[in-house]
């Protein structure tokens, strides 16, 4: 039996194989699913800002055609009231040159006449005041130029000793006093508060549009709290007074003007620039129909598009509408009797002249 047990194999302990571990599979896992995650929300936020920066591009687009084109055609209102100025200039420059050569023609004959006595110089010379006078009349409408040479007219008349100009200096009286009764109109100094009112137009911000100034909210009643009440009064006037911090009441009685955008704004400006320009030209040309019209217009889209409570928009709706009284063409009299009544003297003194002269060598 010992011989027995000692030839038994020995006894064989058993091994049983280390579980893996799975937890850093898991946590890569994770990982690669939240970075997944984080891309996909990058990338669809990158695709969201590529889609507004698109609709950005493409309404900057449209405006910029949009002021390409109110541009433009601005440009072509301005050529043609160029043009029409030029063409205006033009016909008062030959206005001019035909009264040049009409006193041309009036200082030939007057020295080729060497036989004329001083009364006939006198005469000629009253005659071509009195030229002057019609001349700064209608065409350059200066009445007060026209006056002085009347005035001269008439002193030369004074030194003549021919009686026959009586009813030439009687004329000349009733047509000086006709022009001291017009008002003068001061074109160069209505000219420059166009001016002015344009580049104020120019220096306005966008805080000055309707709609863009801030609404100031309604303040309750200054309440004093009670404090000999009742409890229930103290929570009733605690609980009034927390409502008016957190609830705004607005008055909304009044017609509200809406928010204008910047090309919007742009645009309001250059259509006030346009109407106070052809205010200008009214001013220019003397036509007192336009210029009323334009100073309506732009006053009527000064309320309508800017903040009347603004102290700019205020003082410069008052300007446009002081100049809104303003006459520029006033009705001008008729001056041209004094100088039918002269030549008809001249002619007549030159009759006489001819026919002394013809009895003389009848005579002899």
């Amino acid at each position: 039996m010992t011989d027995s047990k000692a030839q038994l194999p020995a006894t064989v302990e058993k091994t049983w194989p280390a579980r893996p571990r799975l937890w850093p599979l898991w946590l890569t896992a994770a990982v690669a699913l939240i970075l997944a995650l984080l891309l996909a929300l990058w990338s669809w936020q990158q695709w969201q800002t590529q889609q507004a920066l698109q609709k950005s591009v493409a309404f900057v687009d449209s405006n910029t055609e949009r002021l390409e084109r109110l541009y433009s055609q601005t440009d072509g209102q301005q050529a043609q009231r160029i043009q029409a100025m030029e063409e205006s200039l033009e016909a008062q420059r030959e206005k001019l040159a035909t009264q040049q050569r009409q006193i041309d023609h009036n200082a030939r004959e007057l020295l080729e006449s060497g036989n004329r006595t001083r009364t006939d110089w006198l005469l000629a010379e009253a005659e071509y005041l009195l030229r002057i006078a019609n001349q700064r009349l209608l065409i350059e409408k200066d009445f007060k130029g026209a006056l002085a040479a009347l005035r001269s007219a008439d002193e030369v008349l004074t030194e003549t000793d021919d009686i026959g100009v009586y009813p030439v200096r009687e004329q000349l009286a009733k047509e000086i006093l006709a022009l001291r009764g017009i008002s003068g109109v001061d074109r160069t100094g209505l000219y420059l508060q166009l001016e002015a009112a344009i580049a104020s137009i120019h220096e306005l911000t966008d805080s000055a549009l309707a709609g863009n100034s801030p609404i100031a909210p309604a303040k309750p009643d200054d309440a004093q709290e009670d404090t000999t009440g009742n409890p229930l009064q103290r929570a009733w006037q605690h609980t009034r007074e927390t409502l008016n911090d957190v609830i705004v009441v607005r008055r909304m009685d009044e017609t509200i003007k809406p928010l204008m955008s910047p090309d919007q704004s742009a645009y309001a400006r250059l259509n006030m620039q346009l109407m106070l320009e052809e205010a200008e030209l009214a001013v220019l040309r003397g036509n007192q129909t336009l210029f009323d019209r334009a100073l309506t217009k732009a006053v009527k889209a000064l309320t309508d598009w800017y903040d009347d409570s603004d102290e700019r928009i205020q003082g410069l709706t008052n300007s446009l509408q002081e100049l809104q009284g303003r006459e520029i063409d006033p009705e001008l009299p008729d001056i041209s009797q004094s100088l039918a009544l002269l030549k008809s003297r001249i002619a007549g003194r030159t009759g006489d002249s001819e026919s002394d002269t013809d009895s003389q060598d009848d005579a002899s």
